[in-house]
């Protein structure tokens, strides 16, 4: 057996003032064979286990998560940057989707077929086996619990890879949640990229969840193209924001903003880009600095990725953007990054045509609606988009012409509970929301039952 090259301990430092946080070990090729082996041997009792009682133990799960939001938060904050009050909610919404996977497991239901009436034909959803879960740093509670929920209460064992940049943070939530589990149904593996493309590889695997970047996404589905895995997959994104004219400027500034520097712009459907008509662009662009300049941004997840994150301003400067507000990289210790507005942004700069994930606004004008809309559909990336505008005919070309999973009009982060789009694209396949991902959690038997013969 080949030994995956990797860090031994994964230390992590507080992006606010990089004081050490915690060290935590990684897994060794051992480790992961051993948790994908226990994963398999308990998933035929897990699966056998009726779904009123998994969704019993998913309750129990996500009342003492509840009891300890705050405890997390704080874990949260010192890992990531996350504000503790954000951290709070985020871990709350991720017991709340505990509870929803609770209520909705043991109905998901299949659905009988009008066959011969001397026999019976259904299809019947059954688990899959063993499912890897990868989620993300930037929302790490609230992600996680909607993989592990959906995927725990349809039957399914699992085996968790919380980001390398939170692990304290996953070791926490997956003890809290194990405790209220059976032995060996969800355990948590702790490393690296290499960790999570050893997992995504093992044959014994039968569905690879990830929340994560375009790259590591487009890498397990090769591996699981190999292995036969279904692959689920959330990737990257480079959302456009559309402000057409006869818009209030204003207004529309504060969404940007909110948009575009909200987890100091770490969110996965964060506005990457701007596209606004020339008739409002001036009053727009003020309105938005004005917004940058009161916004109290948190510190970014650590210096690589902040590295990243200044590495496309700074070039997009160079190429002839114009740095509004922000644009550098501030002295003293932790992550920080100030509200950047970049105006004057041209076609082919990085910063509009990849996910910057940093609190970032780039801006181009464009000379109508027309050219707003074919500028904010191009792009490999199909995640979200929002558009701003008072036309209804306006409103109703871009739902239906933009090439993307989510499509939001005159609210940058609306939307009703429940809602699970598919990302296209770059920005990868299946649902990872919602109902939906019970479906994704299962496959379907088809069933035929006969008279028995004379």
């Amino acid at each position: 057996m080949t030994t995956v090259d990797r860090p031994a301990v994964l230390e992590i430092r507080d992006p606010a003032d990089d004081s050490l946080v915690g060290s935590v070990k990684a897994a060794t090729t051992e480790g992961v064979q051993t948790a994908i082996a226990a994963a398999k041997r308990r998933a035929p009792g897990w699966a056998a286990t009726p779904a009123a009682e998994r969704g019993i133990a998913l309750k129990d799960a996500a009342r003492s998560l509840r009891a300890r939001a705050g405890e997390l938060a704080v874990l949260i904050e010192s890992e990531t940057g996350k504000p503790r009050d954000e951290a709070e909610e985020g871990v709350l919404a991720g017991a709340g989707t505990l509870e929803q996977y609770a209520e909705l497991g043991p109905v998901h239901r299949g659905r009988s077929l009008l066959g011969d009436p001397s026999a019976t034909d259904l299809m019947v959803p059954e688990p899959r086996g063993v499912v890897v879960a990868l989620t993300p740093w930037n929302d790490p509670a609230a992600v996680a619990c909607g993989l592990l929920g959906a995927a725990l209460v349809t039957g399914n064992t699992v085996v968790h890879k919380p980001s390398e940049r939170c692990p304290h943070t996953g070791a926490w939530l997956g003890n809290v949640l194990a405790q209220a589990l059976p032995g060996d149904v969800l355990q948590t593996v702790q490393g690296d990229g290499s960790v999570g493309a050893e997992l995504a590889a093992h044959p014994d695997v039968d569905v690879v969840a990830h929340v994560g970047g375009t790259a590591a996404g487009r890498s397990i589905a090769v591996s699981a193209a190999r292995t036969g895995a279904k692959a689920l997959l959330e990737n990257g994104g480079n959302d456009p924001l559309v402000v057409d004219a006869g818009v209030d400027p204003v207004w529309a500034a504060e969404q940007a903003a909110i948009g575009a520097f909200a987890n100091s712009g770490q969110i996965c459907v964060s506005v990457e880009r701007i596209h606004v008509h020339q008739d409002v662009a001036d009053a727009f662009l003020t309105a938005l600095v004005a917004e940058a300049g009161h916004r109290k941004v948190a510190p970014l997840v650590d210096r690589r990725h902040r590295d990243g994150v200044h590495a496309q301003v700074a070039e997009a400067i160079a190429q002839g953007a114009d740095p509004l507000t922000g644009g550098f990289v501030p002295d003293g210790p932790g992550a920080h990054y100030p509200a950047t507005v970049l105006a004057g942004c041209t076609p082919g700069m990085r910063v509009l045509t990849e996910e910057t994930f940093g609190p970032v606004a780039p801006v181009t004008v464009a000379a109508d609606f027309d050219q707003a809309l074919e500028q904010a559909a191009a792009g490999e990336y199909g995640l979200a988009a929002t558009v701003l505008t008072s036309s209804m005919a306006h409103a109703q070309r871009a739902w239906r012409e933009l090439p993307a999973g989510t499509v939001k009009i005159n609210d940058v982060f609306g939307g009703a509970p429940g809602g699970a789009a598919h990302p296209r694209g770059a920005s990868g396949s299946g649902y990872g929301y919602g109902p939906e991902l019970l479906d994704e959690m299962t496959q379907t038997k088809v069933v035929h039952l006969g008279p028995p013969g004379p």
